[in-house]
């Protein structure tokens, strides 16, 4: 498979961005999605063929399926199943100007295929995969709506016989576990996280990197916990849901609280979650902790240059603060922990 192939279903847009996403058609009428890789791009050989061989080998419905992949000198190209309505991202969060309406049974569709995606990532593949960039943009939609997970370009492997990896920290703000922003530390659970906000994303139809709430500008997950002390968790809905049974917005609204607890350990398995999203399930609300939330400060030192901390709020730990020094020496473990 060369390069040229290829070459004129290319945008000049997408050669000045580190990735884009275009569409094209093969000679055989095969409508696909191309994700070219400019040559200043940070994906590296290692991580581009990572991506190749966890698309190929991992096969569910709600996977994006890969198609084909070209390498020629600097130039690295994937081609994905076409998918009609692009990403979540674009349809959820900028619903009203594209004049697509997403009504509540579209909502349940998308989170609970997303969750069985994941379940298989994480106790169906072979070996188990951990995501680590769950988030609105990496969930594309089919002509019907439906959702499949892809880039897998951060993902890890995860052997049987290891329970985490301490690695550099690759994600996007806003969706980051705080135990993995603060110490490297990667677990399934960190994926886990990552979809309790996204489900919230979805519940609000608001942004949970580009929004704040309240008067004390909180971040997503924090406002909805603040709305669960005041028993107002409703308040969370986006408005454009007009239509929808309470208790069931009720118990995804929880299962999205109980993803995102502070202490991973208490955070249920993706096998678990889609459990409670898919069947009538009484969820127990005295083992829901606070959520944690990971903040990056950014302060002027008076040298010139710039000083950052990590920041972990939760009732259940004492706030936490990092040096940005510390943080390089726990990002810097490449450890595989076995049990």
């Amino acid at each position: 498979m060369s390069f040229s192939c290829f070459g004129a279903f290319y945008s000049q847009k997408a050669k000045s961005r580190e990735q884009e996403e275009v569409q094209g058609i093969l000679r055989d009428g095969t409508r696909v999605a191309i994700k070219l890789l400019s040559s200043e791009s940070k994906q590296g050989t290692k991580e581009f063929l990572t991506e190749i061989n966890m698309i190929s080998t991992a096969r569910h419905s709600n996977l994006v399926q890969l198609i084909g992949c070209c390498v020629e000198d600097r130039k690295r190209i994937l081609l994905y199943e076409y998918l009609e309505n692009n990403s979540l991202a674009s349809v959820l969060l900028r619903s009203k100007s594209k004049g697509v309406h997403l009504d509540w049974p579209k909502r349940v569709v998308i989170c609970i295929g997303t969750a069985s995606g994941l379940a298989y990532l994480h106790e169906e593949a072979k070996p188990h995969i951990v995501h680590r960039d769950i988030k609105a943009s990496n969930i594309l939609l089919d002509e019907n709506f439906h959702p499949k997970i892809g880039d897998f370009g951060l993902a890890k492997l995860f052997p049987d016989n290891v329970t985490h990896i301490s690695t550099r920290v690759a994600g996007t703000v806003g969706y980051l576990a705080p135990e993995y922003a603060l110490l490297g530390q990667l677990t399934k659970k960190a994926d886990v996280y990552s979809f309790g906000v996204l489900l919230l994303e979805i519940i609000s139809g608001k942004s949970s990197s580009m929004a704040a709430f309240g008067e004390d500008l909180l971040v997503l997950v924090e406002w909805a916990w603040q709305l669960k002390e005041q028993e107002r968790l409703l308040d969370l809905v986006d408005p454009e849901l007009t239509e929808y049974p309470a208790n069931e917005m009720l118990r995804f609204i929880k299962v999205g609280l109980f993803c995102t607890q502070a202490a991973s350990k208490q955070r249920p398995t993706m096998k678990q979650v889609l459990d409670m999203l898919s069947k009538e399930v009484n969820l127990n609300e005295k083992l829901l902790t606070e959520p944690g939330v990971y903040r990056h400060y950014s302060s002027q030192r008076s040298g010139g240059g710039k000083s950052s901390s990590l920041v972990i709020k939760g009732k259940q730990h004492r706030d936490l603060s990092v040096s940005s020094n510390q943080l390089n020496s726990f990002q810097s473990m490449t450890n595989i922990l076995p049990r």
